[in-house]
């Protein structure tokens, strides 16, 4: 007999420790996959127990080693749909390539449009993601996407922190939507920084609107990478008479020294989900809150029917 009154949820390689958690609020096995390389380095899979008409959930973060983990995905997604799965909901904790959202010069190309495609073309047929770089990425796919936001989580976690004198800092004009929103529910001021981008993982603070004096500051960014802008950041807040600031964004990729340049006396406290794998050692100023709650509330309201935006304080993203 098929099982199409249940769900199997798999894993990729990319953040096992995320799907067992997902798994566990489930009260769901996880699925079982045999995912290895040939020598040649060309990717294998094979799911080891049927899938025929079931409802199947790949969960993979598009993280480092980027190319690989997408690339695995897109296997998963072939096998299952070979293997006559009834549906292939791909969960996406984090989107890589999401920055190469549009050309901000002639000749470039728009890489997450693809990842899009690819997906799309591999057989999924839902795609479910947190806090994309640019909401806009949703209409890239011609299937559903279930667009969810870590705001919620990371919000609760700084209302029990009790910060004197907040105030939210959007690091750059793209971030001052979701600097809004969590100032209105911090009820506190907000401020934007501007700044110029010489080259890739590189910025330069120019202005800051708002008062940021005496103030401290809680910066909301949806993702970090090599740190250096945070730093930036930070050190301008200071520069010009803010208090230590916290930091806060959804995904941590860390690439390179990352984690060395955050650990920075400046910063109170660093709060990240566990979107991406975290390594083993963290700076004693990092909190991790897990997505998986979130996740698996997703996968449950998708599966018995429902909508998305009761897990929202403002209905969604």
């Amino acid at each position: 007999m098929g099982c199409s009154d249940n769900i199997k949820i798999f894993s990729g390689t990319s953040n096992t420790e995320l799907v067992d958690k997902i798994c566990n609020e489930l009260d769901q096995p996880l699925g079982k996959v045999n995912i290895s390389r040939f020598k040649s380095g060309e990717i294998y899979v094979h799911y080891e127990e049927t899938i025929r008409n079931c409802d199947v959930f790949i969960v993979q973060s598009i993280s480092h080693p980027v190319n690989e983990n997408l690339v695995e995905l897109l296997v998963m997604v072939d096998a299952a749909k070979r293997a006559s799965a009834r549906t292939i909901n791909v969960v996406l904790p984090y989107y890589g390539y999401s920055r190469q959202e549009r050309k901000s010069a002639p000749r470039e190309p728009i890489s997450a449009k693809l990842v899009a495609d690819l997906i799309t073309t591999a057989g999924a047929n839902r795609v479910i993601t947190i806090d994309l770089h640019a909401s806009a990425i949703q209409g890239f796919f011609n299937i559903p996407v279930d667009h969810l936001t870590a705001l919620d989580l990371i919000t609760n976690h700084l209302k029990a922190q009790n910060i004197k004198n907040p105030i939210v800092v959007s690091p750059d004009a793209g971030r001052a939507s979701t600097a809004e929103k969590l100032a209105n529910y911090l009820d506190s001021p907000f401020a934007i920084m501007i700044k110029k981008r010489p080259k890739h993982n590189e910025s330069v603070i120019t202005h800051v609107i708002g008062d940021v004096e005496g103030q401290t500051p809680i910066i909301i960014e949806d993702m970090i990478d090599t740190g250096s802008t945070i730093v930036n950041v930070v050190e301008g807040l200071k520069e010009r008479g803010a208090n230590d600031a916290y930091v806060c964004a959804t995904h941590a990729v860390f690439s390179g020294e990352a984690l060395t340049k955050l650990d920075h006396p400046n910063i109170k406290e660093l709060v990240v989900c566990d979107s991406i794998k975290l390594p083993d050692t963290c700076p004693e100023r990092l909190t991790i809150i897990s997505v998986a709650n979130l996740l698996a509330d997703a996968i449950r309201i998708i599966k018995e029917g429902g909508s998305i935006s009761t897990l929202f304080k403002s209905g969604g993203v």
